[in-house]
């Protein structure tokens, strides 16, 4: 009663405090206190009254789980007054009681369906009401697609006369002859968004995104998202040699679904056999682990033979009769022995793209490049400040993925000469061995005001005091108009004709005939096994905002690289710190 009291304004304490006052006073000495008292009393009189009927009400809503709450109603008489004073106490008789559970259903909806899923459970146990508005499809379906991205309807799977099952199938694998799985598949029309976000969704939200598979040297890119009512986990291929402009190729590793109301069933889909039963564990935060178990699907009917030549059609688009230079055919078969024997029980380690910030030469991405004998391979281009880096996602025996392949200062602009002095690799390599000998002598320890010996690979954190002051190498002692302008982030300059100078091989001759702005740059070249790594000056071609290319003087190879368009999924870093933590650590995994 005092509690309900207090909450109308009223109290016992502010009464007893005025009774006090008038035995301690003189009654002639101040008559208009008495008017104050009397006016108390009325309105003490009438909101007392209105306390009781508070207290009746929350006694009332106080139920398991309810909660309510009282505003005391303002509502006056017109003409009203206590003592001719004009004062108009509030009429008390009606009190307005707003509370959630007076709200309608379909505003229930709306505001439990804006809430996070995994606060749902909880918000059931409240009441029954709640309980039975939080069973509806609406809430659920809405969770399904905020926070996992899930469109597709399960009442509404009939598309273009195929059912669910055949669109599966068909996605899946277009070569299978539909219905040939339908057996295996459940009936999705009867299932709930609630088991589907309960059981399958929130469960395996941690491995969502974007990860790089531990194969050795090979690496790879592998892109686990939703798909339908599915979690999919698709391998990203390049596509077939030389073609870097070509489209990205596709393959499913695992999949995850529903298969009974409460039960999420895992397969692998390595092989050429069909789904098959597969598990997958969490390893810790960021890795994840996937294995097989039922290999024996894996095999084909005629032996390693048949894998082999179905291995190499699909990874390079020819027969091992149409590659004639011996050096690719023995890698081939290297590739092909070793990353077999794995039976897709791989381990995955999370991995982001790089962040756009602006002033970058470009927006960083991957891109899909030509390694001669190797074939096309993924790097990351990434910005940090006026350096540009290029990381391997996939590599090979000589420079493992995770490795800087590629590092370009763009505080080095590279002025080509006339389009008849760029066929000549003499004059070529004069402009960047001109520069690359220029940083040479600034990192030379000699000639530092550092007392700390600079490392001898570029590539790697000087301990230079320019070095540290810009997070490159010591800058040129007077920078050119051209670096001004880019350290600046203006327009870069218009197209100039750009041609391979020759002697310099090149597996794509389709290569652009203009090119935007040139920089010095450094590729990293090894033995086979990473031996005598070394990081040997080349010239970094921008041709616009989607393909680039290197040319490694030592090597006098060219490497043309295409932007991959492919939509990434979950692959955003949640913050720069995070993304340079990733970066040092895919280093580390492979060294």
């Amino acid at each position: 009663m005092a509690a309900c009291a207090r909450l109308c304004g009223v109290g016992q304490s502010r009464r007893c405090r005025r009774r006090q006052r008038k035995n301690q006073r003189d009654p002639d000495t101040d008559p208009e206190l008495d008017l104050d008292e009397e006016e108390e009393r009325i309105v003490g009189t009438m909101q007392t009254e209105g306390s009781a009927r508070c207290t009746a009400d929350t006694a009332a809503s106080s139920g398991p789980g309810k909660t309510a709450i009282s505003i005391p109603g303002a509502a006056t008489t017109a003409g009203s007054s206590v003592n001719g004073l004009g004062f108009e106490p509030p009429n008390t008789t009606k009190l307005t009681r707003n509370t959630l559970m007076d709200l309608p259903p379909e505003i229930l909806v709306e505001i439990f369906s804006s809430l996070p899923g995994t606060a749902l459970p909880n918000l059931a146990l409240v009441c029954k009401k709640f309980r039975q508005i939080l069973n509806t499809e609406t809430v659920w379906r809405r969770r399904c697609m905020a926070e996992f991205g899930m469109c597709e309807d399960l009442r509404k799977m009939e598309v273009v006369g195929l059912s669910s099952k055949d669109l599966y199938v068909k996605r899946i694998n277009p070569r299978v002859k539909s219905g040939r799985f339908m057996k295996l598949l459940p009936d999705y029309e009867h299932m709930d968004y609630r088991d589907v976000y309960t059981h399958l969704l929130h469960p395996n939200r941690h491995i969502l995104g974007l990860w790089q598979p531990d194969i050795g040297p090979y690496g790879g890119l592998l892109n686990v998202v939703v798909d339908g009512f599915f979690i999919i986990g698709w391998m990203f291929l390049p596509p077939h040699d030389p073609r870097v402009d070509d489209v990205m190729r596709r393959r499913p590793l695992f999949r995850i679904h529903m298969w009974e109301t409460s039960k999420a069933t895992v397969e692998c889909m390595y092989g050429h056999k069909g789904p098959h039963k597969g598990d997958i564990q969490i390893v810790k935060k960021d890795e994840f682990s996937t294995k097989c178990n039922q290999t024996d699907h894996h095999r084909m009917s005629g032996g390693r033979q048949e894998e082999f030549r179905t291995w190499l059609e699909e990874e390079w688009g020819r027969t091992l009769e149409d590659i004639f230079n011996e050096h690719m055919q023995e890698l081939i078969l290297m590739k092909f022995i070793y990353t077999s024997q794995y039976d897709n029980c791989l381990t995955y380690r999370r991995i982001y793209l790089p962040p756009y910030l602006p002033g970058d030469l470009l927006r960083p991405g991957l891109f899909k490049g030509t390694y001669g004998s190797h074939g096309l391979e993924i790097v990351m281009l990434s910005f940090h400040g006026r350096r540009a880096k290029g990381t391997k996602l996939t590599g090979d025996p000589n420079v493992p993925a995770g490795q800087l392949t590629l590092e370009i200062d763009l505080s080095r602009p590279i002025q080509l000469p006339e389009i008849e002095k760029q066929r000549s690799m003499e004059e070529l390599s004069r402009l960047v061995l001109e520069v690359h000998e220029q940083v040479q002598r600034e990192r030379n320890p000699a000639q530092s005001e550092s007392t700390e010996p600079e490392p001898g690979v570029e590539g790697q954190e000087g301990g230079g005091r320019e070095e540290n002051q810009n997070g490159l190498g010591a800058a040129p002692a007077t920078p050119t108009a051209t670096e001004g302008a880019e350290a600046s982030a203006s327009p870069l300059p218009a197209p100039q004709p750009f041609v391979l100078p020759l002697g310099v091989m090149a597996r794509n001759e389709v290569y652009p005939r203009t090119c935007k702005i040139c920089f010095y740059g450094t590729g990293l070249i090894a033995g086979h096994g990473f031996t005598s790594p070394e990081q040997t000056p080349g010239i970094f071609i921008l041709f616009d905002d989607n393909r680039f290319g290197f040319i490694w003087l030592e090597l006098k190879s060219f490497s043309l690289y295409s932007r991959i368009t492919d939509t990434l999924q979950y692959a955003e870093a949640p913050t720069l710190e995070a993304f340079e933590e990733m970066l040092k650590s895919m280093q580390s995994w492979t060294s």
